[in-house]
C-alpha cells in the first residue's frame, strides 16, 4: 500500500487548529505526528512514498455535500450532470463524497427506485456516494419497505410539501411516514413549501403576463415556505420523529426551526451557497445579448432566491454562526440554458428547477472566512463534520484523526480562484450560476481515501474511484 506524509500543514477541524503531518498508510489516516517527527530515529519523511508539502496551507478533511441531484429527472429533461461529470466536478472543488437522492414516484416500488441509482452510480463515480431515498408516493408499499432502507445503507428519506402531481405529498401522507421515522430512527428530510397555493399564485401571475424567470421566485412567497416549515415541525411534534428541512431560504423559515429548536425538538436545517450570495433582484436584472430578461433562469431554483433588501442572506449567515441552521449542502441540480432551461421560454412554470454548485461550495464557504462571516473551524463543521454526523458517517468521514479514511483537503489560504466557464469550472453546464465570483483561496491538492485525485488543477482521479457508502443512523439523533 501507498504510504503519504503530508507535511507541515495546519490541520484545522471543527473544534481547533494544530500544526502537524498527516501520516496516511493505503486508505486510512494512520497517525497524526508534531512536524518533523522522528519515528524509530529516522525522519517520518524518509520512510514514505510521498511526500505532499502543505507548508502554509490548511489540512482539512474532504468535504461532504449531502445533497446532490446527478442525473435526475425534472421538469421534461433531466440534470445536466451524470454521476461521473458531477462527482470529478466535485472533486476539483474539495469534495470527496456526496449523498445524491434516489427516487420512488407514485406508483412505483421503493426498492425499484433504489436500485435504479445504485445502477446510474456504480462504476461511475470519481468520489464515494451514498443515497437518500425520495418517497413520492406514501402508500402502504411505500411505507413497509421504508423500514428495509436501514439496512441497505439508506437511513434518511425526503418528501415534499411542493410539486403537486410530481413528488408532492399532503399531510396524511407525511403524519404516515415521520411514524416511520420514528420507529427506525431514519432522518425525515423535507422540502418545506406550500405547493398548492404556490401552483394558484404561479397561475394567477402568467395570466398577468407576467411570465419571465423572476416571477418564479414571486410565486413561491417567503410566506410559503414559513408556513410549510412550521407545519412539518408541528407533524414531527406529533408523531416523534426526527426533522431535516432542506434548502433554507427565508428568514422567517429560520425563526420557525430556531423556535422548534429552543424547545428541544428534534428539528435541523441546511442552507445553500445560493441563499448567502444570491439574490432576486439580481436575477431581475440580469439581461443579455442572447437571453434577455430569461438569462434570469439561470438562478431559477426551489426554494428561491430571496430579496436582497428583506436581508434574508443576512440572516443565513447569522444562522450559521448561531446554529440554528446546522449545514450547508448544495441542492446541485444542474440544466443548460439551451435545450434544458430554455424550456420554460415565456412561462416561468416549466423552467427546470436547479443550480450547479457542487465544484463551488468548499470555496464559496471559505471566501465566508476571508470576510468574517464564519470561523475557520466553522467552515470546516458545515461542510464536513456536521454532514458527517448529520448523515451517519462520523469517524470514517468528516474528520483526520487515526482511522479515518483519508479524504483529505490541502487548501492555500494564499492561493486564488476564479469562478466561471473556462476558468474553474468542470460540470456540465454551459454557464456558471457563479460566473465572475472570485475567492480568496484555492483547492491544492485532495486526497480520496488515500489516492491523489486532484493536484493543483490537474485531474488524477478516475471514473470508477468512488464506492458506494452505507451510512448509520444519524449521530444527532436524541
Amino acid at each position: 500500500m501507498t504510504t503519504t506524509l503530508i507535511s507541515g500543514g495546519t490541520v484545522v477541524s471543527a473544534t481547533g487548529r494544530t500544526e502537524a503531518d498527516v501520516l496516511v498508510d493505503g486508505e486510512r489516516i494512520v497517525a497524526l505526528l508534531e512536524p518533523g517527527s522522528r519515528l524509530l530515529g529516522t525522519d517520518v519523511s524518509a520512510g514514505v512514498d510521498r511526500v505532499i508539502d502543505a507548508t502554509g496551507k490548511y489540512v482539512i478533511p474532504g468535504g461532504i455535500d449531502a445533497h446532490t441531484h446527478m442525473q435526475l429527472p425534472f421538469g421534461g429533461t433531466e440534470a445536466s450532470d451524470t454521476f461521473e461529470t458531477g462527482t470529478r466536478a466535485a472533486a476539483h472543488g474539495g469534495t470527496t463524497s456526496i449523498i445524491d437522492f434516489a427516487v420512488q414516484r407514485y406508483g412505483e416500488r421503493v426498492q425499484d427506485g433504489l436500485a435504479a441509482w445504485h445502477e446510474k452510480a456504480a462504476g461511475n463515480c470519481a468520489i464515494d456516494y451514498g443515497f437518500h431515498q425520495i418517497i413520492g408516493g406514501v402508500d402502504a408499499d411505500s411505507l413497509a419497505a421504508m423500514r428495509a432502507l436501514p439496512d441497505e445503507g439508506i437511513t434518511s428519506f425526503k418528501l415534499f410539501m411542493a410539486y403537486p402531481g410530481v413528488f408532492y405529498s399532503d399531510d396524511a401522507q407525511i403524519l404516515k411516514a415521520m411514524q416511520v421515522s420514528r420507529d427506525t430512527g431514519m432522518l425525515t428530510m423535507m422540502h418545506a413549501e406550500n405547493g398548492p397555493a404556490i401552483d394558484v399564485l404561479a397561475e394567477q401571475l402568467a395570466e398577468a403576463g407576467k411570465t419571465d424567470p423572476y416571477y418564479h421566485g414571486i410565486a413561491r412567497a417567503w410566506e410559503m415556505e414559513e408556513e410549510a416549515t412550521h407545519r412539518a415541525i408541528m407533524l414531527a411534534k406529533l408523531t416523534g420523529a426526527p426533522l431535516y428541512v432542506v434548502h433554507v431560504s427565508a428568514k422567517q423559515a429560520v425563526e420557525q426551526l430556531a423556535w422548534a429548536r429552543d424547545k428541544g425538538q428534534n428539528v435541523y436545517g441546511e442552507t445553500c451557497p445560493q441563499y448567502l450570495y444570491l439574490s432576486l433582484e439580481e436575477q431581475l436584472g440580469a439581461s443579455s445579448d442572447e437571453w434577455g430578461a430569461f438569462e434570469g433562469a439561470k438562478w431559477v431554483c426551489s426554494t428561491p432566491l430571496r430579496s436582497r433588501e428583506e436581508r434574508h442572506q443576512d440572516a443565513m449567515w447569522q444562522a450559521l454562526r448561531t446554529n440554528d441552521l446546522q449545514m450547508v449542502s448544495t441542492d446541485h441540480c444542474p440544466f443548460c440554458m439551451k435545450d434544458q432551461k430554455e424550456l420554460g421560454l415565456g412561462d416561468f412554470r416549466k423552467i427546470p428547477n436547479g443550480i450547479g454548485s457542487v465544484e463551488h461550495r468548499m470555496d464559496l464557504m471559505y471566501q465566508g472566512v476571508v470576510t468574517g462571516e464564519i470561523t475557520l473551524e466553522r467552515w470546516v463543521e458545515l461542510t464536513s463534520t456536521t454532514p458527517a454526523r448529520m448523515f451517519g458517517l462520523y469517524g470514517r468521514k468528516g474528520v483526520i484523526q487515526p482511522g479515518a479514511d483519508a479524504d483529505v483537503v490541502v487548501y492555500d489560504p494564499n492561493g486564488h480562484t476564479s469562478i466561471g466557464v473556462g476558468k474553474t469550472h468542470h460540470m456540465n453546464m454551459d454557464h456558471s450560476a457563479w460566473e465572475g465570483y472570485e475567492i480568496d483561496g484555492h483547492v491544492d491538492t485532495v486526497l480520496s481515501r488515500g489516492k491523489v485525485i486532484v493536484d493543483g488543477d490537474q485531474y488524477l482521479g478516475a471514473k470508477g474511484d468512488g464506492r458506494f457508502l452505507k451510512r448509520g443512523l444519524s449521530q444527532y439523533l436524541i
